[in-house]
């Protein structure tokens, strides 16, 4: 009996042992994924050393670690600005960043959470950026060199994020506002130059009609008098015969109305009607 009760408390005692030893190596190492960066913190003080991917030790029981995702993060945010002309400019800007992993113990101490530094950091920064970019030129401006403007705004937003371990990827501009007078006074100059490019439009179409029919008068007079100098000249009235004949088929080779017999060398033709005759 007192044998078994031995045998009994040795295992108990044995399992308890494995199952400390268990818990320490459980509570003793942690795990760090390629896509993330930890902190270490003992007894509540962040260590100076980031955890990057891989197995790392830590003291049980009285160490905590904090993972950060340092994949690409998308954020929206909008922003209000004046332009260089006093303009109002409203604007929306897709943000595309990630956090330094090197960089994530800083984060812990300053910030504590990727929460906090898209709500304390990133959408304030991002209102000044677009408030220095959109600074720089008037609301034409703004439209006319959206390209120029989004660069600006990139340049600034990634220098200010740079100090916070924020890598500012890629940004893109969601929707670019303005005041509903502008954009009156905007769609009435678009549609003034647009008359304006009509107006030119009609005068050089009628300037260019005006130039047709001058050429289409110079070459019927040239044409009228090169008839007349072919008529005067040897053979004319063989060539006006020859056109009455083409006149009269064209017609349907009808008996005409009035015929006129002429004769070669002076004198008056002589002019019959023909109509008058069959009446």
């Amino acid at each position: 009996m007192q044998k078994q009760f031995t045998s009994d408390w040795q295992r108990l005692l044995l399992g308890s042992v494995f199952a400390l030893v268990l818990l320490l190596g459980l509570n003793s190492f942690v795990i760090i994924n390629p896509s993330e960066a930890g902190v270490l913190s003992v007894l509540g003080k962040a260590q100076d050393q980031p955890l990057l991917e891989g197995i790392h030790f830590k003291p049980p029981f009285v160490s905590q670690v904090d993972v950060y995702d340092v994949t690409v993060q998308k954020f929206e945010v909008p922003a209000q600005s004046a332009s260089k002309d006093l303009q109002d400019i409203t604007a929306s800007f897709a943000i595309n960043f990630r956090l330094d992993p090197t960089q994530v113990v800083m984060v812990r101490r300053t910030q504590g959470s990727l929460q906090n530094i898209v709500s304390k950091i990133i959408a304030p920064q991002t209102q000044e950026s677009f408030k220095v970019a959109a600074a720089r030129r008037t609301a034409e401006e703004a439209i006319t060199q959206r390209e120029t403007l989004k660069q600006d705004f990139d340049s600034a937003l990634s220098d200010r994020l740079k100090k916070y371990a924020v890598i500012v990827l890629d940004t893109s501009v969601v929707d670019l506002n303005f005041s509903k007078e502008f954009s009156k006074a905007v769609e009435d100059k678009q549609i003034a130059e647009q008359r304006a490019q009509r107006a030119v439009y009609v005068a050089q179409e009628a300037s260019q009609e005006a130039h047709a029919d001058v050429n289409r008068a110079q070459g019927k007079a040239e044409a009228q008098k090169l008839l007349a100098e072919t008529l005067k000249a040897e053979g004319g009235q063989l060539v006006l015969q020859k056109e009455a004949i083409a006149a009269w088929r064209e017609g349907g080779a009808q008996v005409p109305k009035v015929l006129v017999i002429g004769k070669e060398g002076a004198g008056l033709p002589f002019m019959l009607n023909l109509e008058n005759a069959q009446k």
